[in-house]
């Protein structure tokens, strides 16, 4: 056995380290639904302790507070999974490393908590990036529907994260 992750993580995982290592890039994970998923597949490729700064694993909303300096206002009034709370994760994961980007994940993976507004397989992610100014932060949800199972919601949320941490395209090569 090569690795106990999916093929297509593990994959797209090898693509996000040989593109940050070529352009000297760090990165961080701050990790709710994912459970560490997306640093574990991550960690799973030889060499990325070039690239991996850490992984936070913050799945309790005292987590989120105490390791990524999340407020607690922004979780009281706008839940744990919220852009806002998805976009201070990313922030706390760059302030608490030295990498040079981080995403954070979080989200409703189910079968149970969802609601009429937030149903499972909602799942919010965020990126931000050393240096760049707050009002460019990018962060997005995604519905995962369909009759997925948690596990699928996470490998799925898991893919979204890992295509997020990849550079941008240099819009002046050929």
């Amino acid at each position: 056995m090569d690795s106990l992750l999916p093929a297509d993580l593990v994959g797209l995982a090898a693509r996000v380290i040989a593109a940050n290592a070529a352009i000297g890039r760090t990165v961080a994970v701050a990790e709710s639904c994912t459970g560490g998923l997306v640093a574990a597949a991550l960690t799973e490729i030889a060499g990325s302790s070039a690239v991996v700064d850490r992984g936070f694993v913050t799945y309790s909303n005292a987590a989120k507070i105490e390791m990524l300096g999340v407020p607690e206002d922004l979780i009281d009034t706008f839940g744990a999974v919220s852009v806002a709370v998805a976009w201070s994760m990313a922030q706390g994961a760059l302030a608490h490393s030295s990498a040079d980007v981080a995403v954070a994940i979080t989200g409703i993976a189910g079968p149970d908590g969802g609601s009429a507004q937030k149903p499972v397989g909602t799942v919010i992610f965020a990126v931000a990036r050393r240096g760049q100014d707050m009002e460019d932060a990018e962060a997005e949800m995604k519905l995962f529907t369909g009759a997925l199972s948690r596990a699928e919601v996470r490998r799925q949320a898991a893919l979204v994260a890992l295509e997020l941490l990849l550079p941008a395209p240099d819009p002046s090569a050929p």
